[in-house]
């Protein structure tokens, strides 16, 4: 089996990467980004395993359709990780945003259905979920144009999506954030009420592991995850700088939520995960999930069910 991972130079694809490298399931791992530097280091990282053997690197942007279309030769499963993330820059880029998120989804898609992908799985956001900026909102209808793909071409190709919160200790988290501002002696928050779903990167390595093993094409699936307030997280780091408040910038929540109100009818709790069916008549699911949620379920960071205190 082959498999190619988008925006595999992050946290996320360099994780992944190194756990696939493992398994000798895997014949072939690609990756492809934009980043020729970021490459550099990873061939650096993984000298242990041969280039050009089961490690393969593509430079390119997922907005180039061709390009796509040439790394995806003979590739099984792909893991489309490419995305812009920075809420503020999104906010206040939203054309860059739409090109990279919306458009080069679709360019993912069409890619996948035209070599003949087995499975191809998006990794989303709780931004998605009743979206009140930009970056929400892209990855709301990136989302859409997965999971209704699975009506397009000759339904050899699967489409899936994994929704989740914030992932602890990646590139640019706010752990990583807090820890450079303990040094300058104060803590930094946006909303002292603000909430968040946390988990690791070794987590969500393992959840999309299982999720390619399980799909069948069309879900959403959750994780079961734990939520914290971002000043129980801030003083993880140090109990002993100050915590300053600076007000919540453009395009932030209090509050997220991974399963939204009008998703709950068609959510299943399957003991590992949750996992929303697809809501369309021109689709038929091959999923059997009948592990309803009670329909007053409410997966919000701020639910006392979910909040953790400690780190």
């Amino acid at each position: 089996m082959e498999v190619l991972i988008t925006g595999g130079t992050g946290s996320f694809g360099q994780a992944m990467t190194l756990k696939l490298l493992k398994d000798d399931f895997w014949e072939r791992i690609a990756i492809y980004s934009r980043d020729e530097f970021k490459q550099h280091q990873m061939i650096q990282q993984f000298g242990e395993f041969p280039i050009g053997g089961r490690l393969r690197f593509f430079v390119g942007d997922v907005r180039d359709l061709r390009n796509l279309r040439r790394a995806m030769k003979g590739i099984d499963v792909v893991i489309h990780a490419a995305a812009l993330k920075q809420i503020p820059s999104c906010e206040y880029n939203p054309w860059e945003a739409v090109q990279t998120n919306i458009q080069g989804s679709w360019n993912v898609i069409n890619a996948s259905i035209e070599n003949g992908v087995r499975k191809v799985i998006i990794l989303s956001s709780d931004k998605a979920v009743n979206p009140i900026n930009c970056y929400g909102a892209t990855k709301l209808v990136a989302e859409k144009l997965f999971i209704n793909s699975n009506t397009l071409g000759r339904k050899i190709t699967r489409f899936s999506v994994i929704r989740y919160g914030n992932v602890l200790a990646s590139r640019g988290s706010v752990l990583q954030m807090f820890s450079e501002q303990a040094r300058d002696g104060a803590l930094k928050v946006t909303d002292k009420r603000m909430t968040r779903f946390w988990w690791s990167l070794r987590e969500v390595v393992d959840f999309t592991t299982r999720v390619m093993e399980w799909m069948r094409g069309g879900e959403i699936f959750i994780p079961k995850l734990q939520s914290a307030s971002i000043v129980d997280l801030a003083r993880s780091v140090s109990d002993s700088v100050p915590v300053e408040e600076t007000g919540i910038r453009a395009g932030e929540k209090i509050h997220e939520c991974l399963i939204a109100p009008d998703e709950i009818r068609r959510t299943s709790d399957m003991g590992w995960a949750y996992i929303i069916k697809p809501d369309n008549p021109f689709f038929e699911y091959m999923g059997k999930e009948d592990c309803l949620v009670p329909i007053d379920f409410s997966y919000t960071s701020d639910n006392p069910d979910f909040c953790r205190k400690e780190f």
